[in-house]
């Protein structure tokens, strides 16, 4: 195996991944954000969503992550966990919504899914249900001990930090484009490491290896094995990877579109290695609230891994 080779695409996957991909969506993203909190609007709707958000552990501003995992991209919600970090939102209203996105099922792998049969409307009616389910563990039940002093339900904007340079709307969007590629170029070194490691692992045969040595395992538990080589690929090299392999799959013959749709719901989260990476730049007390969000979306991807089974099923 040529390990210096791997890991120079690996390198190079990762900083396309990063600087192509996640650096444009992160511009818009925080634009938008910086733009809609310097006009208010984030304050208005943090105060009106707040009493239906409340008994999930989630405040106003946790709509905007959802709309941003469900409809753009995993890495989209990365711009509101960055402003509740930096505007004081509590440790553990801030472990709710990041639970609920690693929970929730990522718009760009959703949607090229439906390629693969994927009921795309279905798929977001569970993962919204799933979201929640994740949010409100991490708050009432794995997150009960953090702090939840701050502002959590009515957030006193500062606009200071968004118009202090005087430039109006333009100064906004630099700003959102420096923290953007902050943000993006943080991600890379652990991205490399992971898209390497899969890299590796299936130059030296061992993803086949191991699918062979799990799968009378598996047929035991009444599992599918043909889960296991999309969910390692999807825990190293995240929700694009495991995507790659549904496609192969697919194109193969050996998988359908039942079968997407029922593992839509263990396949399809941010709830992996470079999903966590991604999420977590986005400040350090999303970096280290971490675990309590990972926990609580375990719990929601065990919901939303039930009902698309049984939906699939059915």
């Amino acid at each position: 195996m040529d390990i210096v080779g791997t890991v120079m695409a690996a390198g190079r996957a990762a900083v396309e991944l990063s600087l192509f991909t996640l650096l444009p969506v992160m511009v818009v993203m925080l634009s938008i954000m910086r733009l809609a909190e310097a006009a208010g609007i984030l304050d208005r709707l943090t105060r009106l969503l707040a009493p239906v958000l409340r008994p999930f552990g989630l405040v106003g501003l946790s709509v905007f992550a959802l709309l941003q995992v469900s409809f753009v991209s995993f890495a989209a919600p990365v711009a509101t966990l960055a402003t509740m970090d930096r505007r004081g939102v509590s440790d553990r209203h801030l472990a709710a919504t990041f639970a609920m996105v690693l929970a929730m099922g990522q718009a760009n792998v959703a949607f090229p899914m439906a390629a693969l049969g994927l009921d795309v409307g279905r798929f977001l009616a569970v993962s919204t249900l799933g979201g929640l389910v994740a949010a409100t563990a991490a708050f009432h039940l794995f997150g009960r001990g953090l702090p939840v002093g701050g502002p959590a339900d009515e957030v006193a904007a500062d606009h200071a930090a968004t118009t202090e340079d005087g430039r109006g709307v333009l100064g906004i969007i630099n700003r959102a484009g420096g923290e953007a590629f902050r943000i993006a170029v943080g991600s890379i070194p652990i991205m490399a490491l992971c898209l390497s490691a899969v890299a590796a692992l299936r130059a030296a045969g061992a993803l086949d290896a191991l699918n062979g040595l799990l799968a009378p395992v598996l047929d035991g538990f009444g599992v599918d094995a043909r889960l296991v080589t999309p969910t390692l690929g999807k825990a190293l090299g995240g929700g694009v990877a495991a995507l790659g392999v549904l496609a192969d799959q697919t194109a193969a013959g050996t998988v359908d579109a039942r079968f997407v749709n029922a593992a839509a719901g263990w396949l399809v989260h941010p709830l992996d290695l470079p999903g966590v990476a991604v999420l977590a730049a986005a400040g350090p007390r999303v970096a280290r609230l971490w675990g309590v969000a990972a926990l609580g979306a375990a719990t929601g991807i065990l919901v939303r891994t039930m009902l698309h089974a049984a939906l699939a099923g059915a």
